[in-house]
């Protein structure tokens, strides 16, 4: 440490330089902390699947619903241990831009299957007994100032309003908890028969089903057994791991993982020669005073050790505060409207770190091998 002030002084040479290259290195950590975000809120239903737990839904398509009676059938083969019925609503709240995920369930059987979710006791009675009572998370509830005992109006592009009515009127009667880190806390879900009751098409009819199985060693013989019981049915099934289901949804957008390798890869890539170019030109122009140090004695393993620190002081301070903002970002930042709640894991904070600290050693190391290997009198006679 007690050499500090003499790479802080060093980087102060060139204030301007060393300002914009601790903003490239900000720049690509803000970027790496904000993707690290996007993807774990589109894999988050990847990440926390249960292992018993299997979707139903239509062979064909997602879009494509099932008859409600299949919730009886599936919920009568063996190994099966309790089957939830749900639907995508698509609830628009006030303005076409406030669309959020909405789905009518059956609280009893959803409660009893997603176990996860923690309710109040209090409130778990009001949505049982209240026909068009809604369970809203507590991100939604934030995002529009609402609070327990308010009753709000949604619209539905896909269900369209309901009969003699101009809008769905919900009574907000509890919120949620989701154990599980990483869960989901910004939907909002309401009761199937008040939903089922008052849409004039496709009555009768639901999105998909969640079954609990026994015994999670069995999933499978018990997802082949689901569609087994349905085929050659004018509604086929396909039964598939909870898991599966959740990374075949996000990547209707793509690879996820892999487009965001991509580009952090080629933002850090850039970064690397930039910061590495950086530290090249500065040594070149300390030419002589690094001979100046070690006439005075320091050794070339402490030249080394002092244009290494320099690189991490770049790195170090432009990755720290990339990811601070990141982090900061995602956590005081409104909901997102159009894309699932972003969520930087400490995994990933952890990861960006070391990636600063092996980008200011890489970005440094060959600066700092020239001037350990730079000889007194080659030093001294360059100017």
């Amino acid at each position: 440490m007690k050499f500090l002030s003499l790479v802080i002084a060093s980087l102060k040479r060139k204030k301007l330089r060393t300002v914009l290259t601790i903003l490239s290195a900000f720049i690509a950590f803000l970027l790496f902390g904000l993707l690290c975000a996007l993807r774990e809120g589109l894999m988050g239903g990847v990440n926390i699947a249960d292992a018993d737990r299997l979707i139903v839904r239509n062979k064909v398509t997602l879009i494509q619903p099932l008859p409600e009676s299949y919730e009886a059938r599936i919920s009568r083969i063996p190994g099966v241990d309790a089957v939830a019925v749900s639907s995508w609503f698509g609830g628009i709240y006030q303005d076409p831009k406030n669309f959020f995920a909405t789905i009518p369930v059956k609280p009893e059987t959803f409660l009893d299957v997603y176990r996860e979710f923690k309710v109040p006791e209090d409130q778990k009675q009001a949505w049982l007994h209240t026909r068009n009572g809604a369970l809203v998370g507590p991100a939604t509830m934030k995002r529009f100032g609402w609070k327990i005992g308010d009753t709000v109006p949604l619209t539905s592009p896909i269900w369209g309003q309901p009969k003699d009515q101009s809008a769905w009127d919900f009574q907000i009667v509890g919120s949620y908890e989701v154990t599980k880190k990483g869960g989901d806390n910004s939907t909002f879900y309401f009761r199937h028969d008040y939903f089922d009751e008052g849409k004039v098409k496709r009555k009768g009819l639901i999105g998909w089903t969640t079954v609990r199985v026994k015994n999670p060693d069995q999933a499978a013989a018990i997802a082949k057994a689901i569609d087994t019981e349905f085929e050659n049915s004018p509604y086929e099934t396909k039964a598939e791991p909870e898991g599966a289901f959740a990374a075949s949804f996000a990547q209707q957008i793509g690879d996820v993982g892999k487009i965001i390798t991509g580009v952090v890869s080629a933002v850090f890539f850039t970064i690397l020669l930039v910061a590495g170019n950086t530290m090249s030109q500065a040594v070149r122009e300390r030419t002589e005073e690094i001979g100046v140090l070690k006439a005075m004695g320091f050794t070339n393993g402490l030249v080394l050790v002092l244009v290494l620190m320099e690189s991490l002081f770049i790195a170090l301070v432009g990755g720290f505060l990339g990811l601070g903002l990141a982090w900061l970002f995602v956590a005081k930042a409104p909901m997102p409207s159009t894309i699932p709640p972003l969520n930087l894991l400490n995994r990933d904070l952890i990861t960006g770190a070391l990636i600063a600290v092996a980008l200011g050693l890489i970005a440094g190391a060959m600066p700092a091998i020239q001037a350990m290997r730079l000889q007194i009198a080659t030093a001294l006679r360059k100017n």
